[in-house]
């Protein structure tokens, strides 16, 4: 008997006991291809050779030195690359130990940011529905997933929350993308106005929406348009790319892709790749001149902000993505990835829609292909589908809820960035038996 309280207590998980490059290796001796990363972790796989090193010369010369106390070597050089190849503007970095928390500093640093300018009546923040920040209280009432909220419902702050961009299913016919990318930008302008004008401080969204609608990207337009929304307003803009970022979608940060820089961003997943817990986020030069003329401090921080271990790692993930070419690899990748699901799913009777950018692929199931009508819930055809895809080798991302929050199943697929092409053949084979099991 385990005594570690697993998430399901029900189930029986398989343990991990080696990974080798895109591969996890279970205590039976079964291989897993892992296209998924976990949830978009993994973007080097396993056993990067660089990254390993990185971890044990740091270990051996301190292994914690607490960032309220001391900076170091490891933690001034990873700012240093990232704010190199930020949006301008963005000039500093701070670090913690994941996403949520991540999330959770964003809120507060917008918090701080208009006492500090004079403006204390700023508290009100605005995310969009079927979207995800993170399990803290705060980035869980930011964000809006329905069956990661619904147990804590009562606890939650209040936040307001407006459509997100979701082509597939909520573009009307009479619409083109552009428009449609411009309505639903404008619903942030209606809820700035009814909250008052002068009362929000933020906007987060995530520019490739992740697990809670599988990777919907931004149609042309629209994050501009939230940008130019933010801006007439006074309302601060936070990207969330903790998931779709750090090179996942053929960029190092997803929304240079669209030219908008964001006044906040957040980071986390593939910035550790996995060999050490890490997340941060990017601030704008005003947040940090409207600090500096002010309290003079951030008044938010962890024991293990900014660890020394987790930088060292962190650093030598962003080396091995310059060194290795591996940005440019994942638009080569991306490329062929998209052709074999294309060729595989495109006309299936039971995939409605394959979406999102780069290494970034979402699939959404649906029971009628025509009419968009998707799977009862009752089903959880995403839990099957993960279940046979484990039963094939193949690690993904399955969800449900993406059309309302209840209902909806997609596949989301995040493999590594140096993955052999012959391994996209294997995706997509094994993807496409876990599919007709799962349906059967």
């Amino acid at each position: 008997m385990s005594h570690v309280l697993h998430r399901d207590l029900k189930h029986v998980l398989p343990r991990a006991v080696k990974g080798e490059g895109a591969y996890i290796i279970d205590s039976t001796g079964k291989r897993y291809l892992d296209a998924s990363g976990g949830p978009a972790v993994s973007c080097l796989g396993h056993s990067h050779p660089r990254v390993i090193e990185a971890v044990r010369r740091q270990v051996g010369e301190i292994a914690f030195a607490y960032s309220a106390f001391f900076t170091h070597e490891a933690m001034e050089q990873l700012a240093d690359i990232l704010v190199a190849q930020a949006p301008a503007g963005l000039s500093r970095a701070f670090f913690v130990s994941g996403g949520s928390e991540a999330s959770e500093a964003a809120l507060k640093l917008a918090r701080q940011y208009f006492l500090e300018i004079g403006q204390p009546q700023r508290r009100h923040y605005i995310a969009r529905e079927r979207s995800y920040h993170g399990n803290t209280m705060g980035a869980l009432s930011l964000g809006h997933d329905v069956n990661r909220r619904q147990t804590y419902e009562p606890l939650l702050l209040p936040m307001t929350h407006i459509a997100p961009c979701y082509e597939y299913r909520e573009r009307r016919e009479d619409e083109s993308t552009e428009q449609y990318g411009r309505r639903v930008a404008d619903e942030l302008e209606a809820a700035i106005l009814k909250i008052g004008p002068d009362q929000v401080a933020a906007f987060f969204a995530e520019p490739v929406a992740g697990s809670s609608l599988g990777c919907a990207e931004p149609v042309p337009g629209y994050l501009a348009r939230l940008r130019e929304i933010c801006d007439r307003y006074g309302v601060l803009l936070v990207f969330d790319e903790v998931m779709c970022g750090m090179g996942r979608t053929g960029h190092l940060f997803t929304c240079a892709e669209d030219g908008v820089t964001p006044d906040i961003l957040t980071m986390a997943k593939g910035l550790g790749a996995g060999y050490q817990p890490i997340g941060g986020f990017l601030v704008h030069d005003k947040i940090v001149r409207a600090l500096e003329s002010g309290s003079g401090q951030l008044k938010h921080g962890h024991t293990y902000a900014g660890h020394t271990v987790a930088c060292a790692a962190a650093l030598a993930v962003q080396q091995a993505f310059q060194e290795e070419n591996l940005i440019s690899r994942v638009r080569d990748l991306a490329a062929g990835l998209r052709a074999r699901l294309d060729d595989t799913f495109g006309q299936h009777p039971h995939i409605g829609d394959i979406r999102g950018r780069g290494l970034f692929i979402g699939l959404e199931m649906v029971a009628d292909r025509e009419t968009k009508q998707p799977f009862d819930p009752s089903e959880k055809k995403w839990l099957k589908l993960r279940q046979a895809a484990f039963a094939e080798g193949l690690v993904c991302y399955p969800a449900g809820g993406c059309v309302d929050g209840k209902s909806g199943d997609h596949i989301l697929l995040a493999p590594p960035f140096n993955l052999a092409d012959s391994q996209l053949d294997e995706i997509v084979d094994k993807l496409g038996r876990a599919l007709g099991a799962s349906l059967a």
